[in-house]
């Protein structure tokens, strides 16, 4: 816990808020995403980073984030050729588009599935919905984003045929902060995956801010895969903000896999009648690693469904924060929603803040909501045990398959599998094995 005052903390805050605007002075030009910078850099000269007097923010303290003299990335020298080789493997079914450092990186094998992939510091002209899902006074890290922002990806989705798109996003250099910015557009009609994908290629300090606007069109589906896989000595913020259409399916899976900071916010509007989100998440903290996981889903409208599962797995003197918001507009009725955090503490030190919320104003409506915290079964480990199963591995099979929920919703069954091996590999690496 962070005993210093309140004076000292704003004071350490403020000055990051300064230093970060200086940054954004010299920070290369941004082509199309002049007006991004724009509007990004007068919010966040305005909000600054929070404290923890604020809500949303109770249990987060930036203060070690702030404290850090963040630069702005560079173009990644000095990076093994090895290791963007590594980030550029097809391993989840197709060739991934790499952006290292916040930048995308040509020269590198790499494709963009079915779907059409271009970089949005090659485009003279930003996209019209940029800017407008996620807008930067909306969160004080999207007002950062859209100052700071050098490059993104603008991934758009058409036709029936499915499609499977692999953004990666990898971050190399000490002391370094990268701003990405993803816009993604399912056309009406469409079917796709999209993974995008946070990786280290060295064990180094630095920050990922990345930003990701969604529009799911009217009877298209969609798949969204947030796998967030840095070092243990990354900050990670990142920000989801989603709209669905009439009869539209979004289908969101956020993987958090540690880090010193991670920072995941992910709000979904349904606007348009029949439109469905499904929310799903794993959460995995080791060490003293914090992951803070907030959700906003909005039924603007009737007959819309939602349901929502995050859960958390956490060990050592790790923290967990959830707080799922759901909320359900007057007119929303025949509305159904279900919201589930149930946590499994593999340690005495470790903790979780969870507070799931519905705010219901429509009196026809189907929702139900609840958290749970939880340890290993103690008869289950016996059961096993007795089967001549020894401790460690009998720990890891339950461990396992309290997670294995969320992994089998995944939409490709080699994901499921590849990102259930990262969970163990996490586990076990950390010396946090169960």
């Amino acid at each position: 816990m962070d005993r210093r005052s309140g004076s000292t903390v704003s004071r350490i805050l403020e000055e990051a808020r300064d230093r970060f605007l200086a940054l954004a002075g010299e920070a290369p030009p941004a082509g199309g995403l002049a007006l991004l910078r724009e509007v990004g850099l007068e919010a966040f000269a305005e909000q600054g980073l929070p404290d923890t007097k604020q809500e949303e923010w109770r249990y987060t303290r930036l203060t070690p984030l702030a404290e850090i003299a963040w630069t702005n990335a560079p173009a990644a020298i000095g990076v093994k050729q090895s290791s963007l080789e590594a980030a550029a493997e097809p391993v989840f079914g197709c060739e991934p588009v790499v952006f290292v450092d916040g930048r995308h990186r040509a020269g590198l094998p790499g494709g963009a599935g079915a779907g059409e992939v271009a970089a949005l510091a090659e485009s003279a002209e930003a996209p019209a919905l940029l800017g407008t899902l996620a807008e930067a006074r909306s969160h004080p890290f999207v007002g950062l984003n859209g100052a700071l922002c050098q490059d993104g990806a603008r991934v758009t989705l058409r036709g029936e045929a499915p499609c499977l798109v692999h953004l990666v996003f990898a971050e190399a250099t000490e002391a370094a902060a990268s701003h990405p910015r993803v816009l993604i557009e399912a056309a009406p009609g469409s079917r796709g995956t999209v993974i995008v994908d946070h990786v280290s290629l060295e064990e180094t300090t630095h920050l990922a801010n990345a930003v990701l606007e969604v529009e799911v069109g009217a009877n298209a589906s969609l798949d969204l895969v947030v796998l967030q896989r840095q070092g243990k000595r990354s900050f990670h913020a990142g920000h989801v903000a989603g709209r669905v259409e009439r009869d539209g399916r979004l289908r969101t899976h956020t993987l958090t896999l540690g880090g010193a900071f991670v920072r995941n916010d992910l709000v979904v509007t349904l606007v348009g009648e029949g439109a469905e989100c499904a929310m799903k998440g794993l959460y995995l903290g080791t060490g003293e690693e914090l992951i803070d996981n907030h959700t906003w889903i909005d039924h603007s409208v009737p007959q819309c469904r939602s349901d929502e599962l995050y859960k958390g797995v956490l060990a050592g003197r790790s923290q967990g924060v959830f707080r799922g918001r759901v909320v359900v507009r007057p007119d929303a009725q025949k509305t159904e929603a279900q919201q589930s955090n149930p946590n499994l503490l593999l340690s005495d030190d470790a903790e979780i803040d969870s507070k799931p919320q519905l705010e219901i104003y429509a009196d026809d409506v189907k929702c139900s909501h609840g958290s749970a915290i939880g340890r290993l079964d103690p008869e289950a480990l016996f059961y096993l045990r007795s089967r001549g199963i020894d401790v460690d591995e009998a720990r890891a099979l339950l461990t396992r398959g309290f997670a294995g929920e969320v992994l089998a919703a995944l939409p490709e069954p080699t994901l499921a599998e590849a990102v259930g091996a990262l969970f163990s590999e996490r586990l076990e690496r950390a010396g946090e094995s169960p």
